[in-house]
């Protein structure tokens, strides 16, 4: 997900949307420990999404202070 995606969500969109990436990530882990994983790239892009999403709640977090 691009970062200016992600800015346009609402605060809880985001959260939403992190949780559905864990979800994603956790299903391509057990591929992977299988064998049968098809984009083993796919891994490290999910992972960067869920950081570029939790840096915008906490960038968001600040600014209420």
């Amino acid at each position: 997900m691009k970062v200016n995606d992600i800015r346009n969500l609402t605060t809880e969109e985001i959260e939403k949307k992190i949780e559905e990436i864990k979800e994603e990530l956790f299903n391509l882990r057990f591929k992977q420990a299988n064998g049968s994983l098809d984009k083993p790239h796919r891994i490290n892009e999910l992972r960067k999404s869920i950081a570029r999403a939790k840096t915008i709640l906490r960038e968001r977090e600040l600014k209420k202070d």
